[in-house]
């Protein structure tokens, strides 16, 4: 790793059209932007297509578990919270396999940006309906269609306490840059549901679905991301009108500020224990 900027692949594993690249180039302007350097950024993922971007990302990359992607990313950015962390999961990764871990990274509020390629499908394994498929949508397993109730990532968010919960779509390139950025400079745990249609497998929610409903939240009348209530009713809009933007940011000290041993520097930077120091803690504990 030379620490130099931030590269991208030429050439990836994605079908021609997939809102993945979308997302990826979004995502290199904005770290660009910051002008942070490849050494200082770590991206994680599980598995999936969405968990395939760092492989095309040039910076550190951790690619884990189905659905543990947000474990991991709490693990490293504990270990060195001089990072900064992006995790990559698409909306089954996070919403089945990772629910849990999604409910609670987002409650302890660690200083992660994570970016959830929703694009309603089960992409990498042939187009199963995911948690967030609408009801109604039909699958080679769902043959008569979807029958639970969709997850909504933004909801789930908003009610474990969130304190940065976004959407962009990646028919807004430049947009979804300015969301992935801000997501970045704040402090706390921010969540990105990033509207990414799947070319292949899903041909109901599709780019121009999304373009004629999608619209910034920012520009509607009395706006205030500071009001969770109101951040509650944009997050339930869904068919007709979709908001894209803020949907809520909250000031408030996260994971890292509140653990006494981190005031002392990332913890791969602090001086080692002394083996005697490790004895006695082992014997204390058992």
């Amino acid at each position: 790793m030379s620490g130099d900027g931030i590269g991208i692949a030429s050439h990836t594993s994605w079908c021609p059209g997939c809102g993945n690249f979308g997302i990826l180039r979004a995502e290199k302007a904005a770290l660009d932007g910051l002008g942070l350097k490849a050494r200082d950024v770590l991206l994680v993922s599980g598995i999936g297509q969405a968990a395939k971007t760092p492989h095309y990302v040039a910076a550190n990359g951790l690619c884990g578990l189905h659905g543990r992607a947000l474990a991991n990313a709490t693990g490293a950015k504990l270990a060195n919270h001089a990072l900064t962390v992006l995790v990559h999961t698409g909306d089954g990764d996070c919403l089945a396999e990772g629910g849990n871990h999604f409910l609670h990274a987002v409650r302890r509020n660690v200083d992660l940006t994570c970016i959830i390629h929703m694009n309603q499908v089960y992409g990498l394994t042939q187009g199963q309906a995911a948690p967030t498929s609408d009801p109604g949508f039909v699958t080679r397993t769902q043959p008569h269609g979807v029958i639970s109730a969709r997850a909504n990532a933004l909801t789930l968010a908003l009610a474990a306490s969130g304190t940065f919960v976004a959407r962009g779509f990646t028919g807004n390139e430049e947009h979804l840059s300015g969301l992935i950025r801000k997501a970045i400079e704040h402090r706390g745990f921010s969540v990105i549901e990033v509207l990414q249609p799947c070319v292949s497998m899903n041909h109901v929610n599709t780019f121009a679905w999304y373009k004629e409903r999608v619209y910034d939240v920012t520009a509607a009348p009395g706006t205030d991301p500071a009001d969770r209530s109101a951040a509650f009713a944009k997050a339930l809009e869904w068919g007709d009108r979709i908001p894209i933007g803020v949907l809520y940011r909250e000031e408030r000290p996260c994971f890292e500020d509140l653990v006494p041993v981190l005031r002392g520097g990332p913890l791969v930077r602090q001086p080692a224990l002394q083996p005697e120091v490790l004895e006695a803690l082992v014997d204390e504990l058992c």
